[in-house]
């Protein structure tokens, strides 16, 4: 069976997601546009991630929880787990590794933790966005000690990623697959022609949205027998190098 997957969407925790993306309105949009499974990447956060999973239950839409982290190189990296409970075990590991900057709603935007019916039940103090005290193979070591999925984001773009941080894989770095983004597809893929050195590896592409127009401008469509979590995993890693 073909599913097709954005994988990359930051809710209204994350200070640089529009008020207008809660978590109800991220499940609706994303059914609306014909998406089976949705990740939901919180800059260093999860807190939207669960009642995001309930909502797409109800539509049949299947939610992967997790958070866009961003590690001490300040590379950001998709990071999905595969129950709450180690969700709630990744939230306190990444609770222990920030660096507390308090949040400057008006220079950077709300972090708002919500509810079902849209109530706001927190806002997180710190701001999200900054780097965490964790290096990369640190984090993705962890990761995969939880059982969770592990893909570093964007490696395409100018800041924040895997080829602007560091401009090479390190040979220690396991992944799932790497994302492009959105953007990469319009260029006609010519970062991977010119940075050859990053392209044996399968890929996902997802929109990256901040802002409801914005969700699943650009999706991945991954082969299954049925969802799962270990169903999707697989996924990722099966075949040649090919963008998914």
């Amino acid at each position: 069976m073909q599913f097709r997957a954005d994988m990359h969407i930051h809710s209204v925790l994350s200070p640089c997601g529009d008020l207008e993306m809660s978590p109800s309105a991220i499940v609706a949009t994303a059914r609306e546009r014909g998406m089976d499974i949705i990740g939901l990447t919180d800059h260093n956060s999860t807190l939207n991630a669960d009642v995001t999973r309930r909502l797409g239950e109800r539509v049949g839409l299947h939610v992967l929880m997790g958070a866009e982290v961003t590690t001490k190189e300040e590379v950001h990296c998709l990071c999905f787990m595969p129950t709450t409970e180690k969700l709630a075990e990744f939230q306190a590991y990444l609770d222990a590794h920030v660096v507390f900057f308090e949040n400057d709603v008006d220079k950077f935007g709300y972090q708002l933790v919500v509810d079902e019916e849209e109530n706001v039940l927190d806002m997180v103090p710190h701001l999200l966005i900054n780097a965490l005290d964790l290096p990369m193979l640190k984090l993705q070591q962890d990761v995969y000690a939880m059982g969770g999925i592990f893909i570093p984001a964007h490696i395409d773009r100018p800041t924040f990623s895997l080829s602007s941080q560091l401009g090479f894989v390190p040979s220690g770095l396991k992944f799932h697959a790497m994302e492009l983004s959105y953007y990469c597809k319009r260029d006609g893929y010519k970062f991977l022609e010119d940075c050859p050195w990053f392209s044996d590896f399968n890929f996902i592409q997802s929109s990256d949205a901040h802002y409801v127009p914005d969700i699943a401008k650009i999706h991945s469509v991954l082969e299954m027998p049925s969802f799962s979590f270990d169903n999707f995993k697989d996924a990722l890693r099966q075949g040649e190098p090919v963008i998914l």
